[in-house]
C-alpha cells in the first residue's frame, strides 16, 4: 500500500499497516473532526482524526520508529468520540483525556486484536503500554509525534505556515535515545511560536469556542433526558448530529439551530457570554547545542518570554461575547 501525506511525503507501508487503516475503527475516524464542533461555524476547521492519525503514524516513521510504534501511533485516537474533546466539555474533565478511559473497552471490542494477532503481534503489548513509545508519546513540555503532526497539521491547513516552513522545520528533527529534539535553535523558536499560535490563537479563538460550548450543552442536554448515551458517542460527527436532530427536543434544537447562524464571537471582559479556561498547554524543546541538550527557555529569551504569555493567557482563560 503507497500513502501520500502533504507534510511528510509518501511511504510504502506493511500489510499489517494497511489492515489497520482499512479497519473499522480507523475509517471512523474519517468523520470525527480535529477540533471538534468548529468545522460546524467555519467549514475551513476541518482536518480530522484521520489525517492526523495517519500523520502520526508516517512521522514515527520518518523518525525510525518501528513498526510496533507505527501501529500504536496509528491507533491512539481510535477511542476519540464524535467531536473529538467536546465530550470533555460535557463532563466536565480537564484533563481532556475521556477517550484515553475508554481505549482499552474501544480496541477490545474492534476487530483491531484479531488484526494484529494474524500478523503474529502481541495487541496488549503494543497498545496497552504507550509508555514505552517514546517518540509518540512524551509529556510536555517536550516533543512528541502526537503533538508535533496537529500541530503542525493544523497550521499549515489553516495558513498560517507554509509547506516549505514545516519541511523546513522537519529537517531539524533529531533522535536522541529514542526521544525527538531539536537540532537548531532557530527552528526551535519557531515551532515555539507556531506551537502557541495553534493552543492559543487557534484552540483559545473565540468563535471555535463558541461551537464546542454549544455543542457540548446540546449533548448534556441530550445525555441527561436519556435521548442519548455516552456510548452513542462512538460513530461519527454527522451520524450523532443526524441524533440530535431527530430527537425532536426544542432545547437540543435551539442549541443547534444557535450554530446554524451566522454569529460574531469576540474577547470581552467585560460582558461576556462564555468564559472558557482549557487545559494548559506548554512547550519547551530541548536543543542539541555541542552534544548537549539544553531547554530552549534558557537559550532564548523569546522562548522563554512566550512561555510566560501562553501561561498567564491559559490561566486566566478567555471571557467571550456573541453577537
Amino acid at each position: 500500500m503507497l500513502i501520500k501525506d502533504e507534510l511528510y511525503g509518501e511511504y510504502k507501508l506493511e500489510k499489517v499497516l494497511e489492515e489497520l487503516i482499512s479497519s473499522r475503527p480507523v475509517q471512523r475516524l474519517k468523520g470525527v473532526h480535529q477540533g471538534g464542533a468548529s468545522y460546524l461555524v467555519n467549514e475551513k476547521w476541518n482536518i480530522t482524526r484521520y489525517e492526523h492519525s495517519l500523520g502520526v503514524m508516517l512521522l514515527v516513521r520518518k523518525l525510525g520508529g518501528s513498526v510496533e510504534e507505527q501501529i500504536a501511533g496509528l491507533l491512539h485516537d481510535v477511542s476519540h468520540t464524535a467531536f473529538s474533546h467536546v465530550v470533555d466539555g460535557v463532563l466536565k474533565n480537564e484533563a481532556e483525556n475521556y477517550h484515553e478511559h475508554i481505549y482499552e473497552q474501544v480496541v477490545l471490542e474492534s476487530e483491531i486484536p484479531a488484526i494484529l494477532k494474524r500478523h503474529h503481534l502481541d495487541y496488549e503489548s503494543i497498545l496497552f503500554d504507550d509508555s514505552q513509545w517514546t517518540l509518540l508519546e512524551q509529556p510536555a513540555p517536550e516533543l512528541c509525534a502526537d503533538r508535533l503532526d496537529y500541530t503542525l497539521r493544523d497550521m499549515y491547513r489553516y495558513g498560517y505556515i507554509s509547506l516549505d516552513e514545516a519541511q523546513r522545520f522537519l529537517k531539524h528533527l533529531i533522535v536522541v535515545d529514542g526521544q525527538i529534539y531539536i537540532s537548531d535553535l532557530q527552528a526551535a523558536e519557531w515551532f515555539v511560536k507556531i506551537y502557541y499560535t495553534e493552543v492559543i490563537d487557534f484552540f483559545m479563538e473565540p468563535l471555535n469556542i463558541f461551537a464546542n460550548d454549544t455543542l457540548a450543552k446540546a449533548l448534556k442536554k441530550s445525555l441527561e433526558k436519556n435521548l442519548l448515551h455516552l456510548d452513542d458517542l462512538l460513530v461519527n460527527d454527522e451520524e450523532v448530529l443526524v441524533k440530535l436532530r431527530e430527537s425532536g427536543d426544542q432545547e437540543v434544537k435551539r442549541l443547534l439551530e444557535k450554530m446554524d447562524h451566522k454569529v460574531t464571537a469576540e474577547e470581552d471582559k467585560l460582558d461576556c457570554d462564555i468564559h472558557f479556561k482549557g487545559k494548559i498547554r506548554l512547550i519547551d524543546p530541548s536543543v542539541l547545542i555541542n552534544s548537549k541538550l539544553i531547554r530552549a527557555s534558557k537559550l532564548s529569551e523569546d522562548v522563554k518570554n512566550r512561555g510566560q504569555k501562553a501561561y498567564e493567557k491559559a490561566k486566566e482563560g478567555v471571557y467571550i461575547k456573541i453577537r
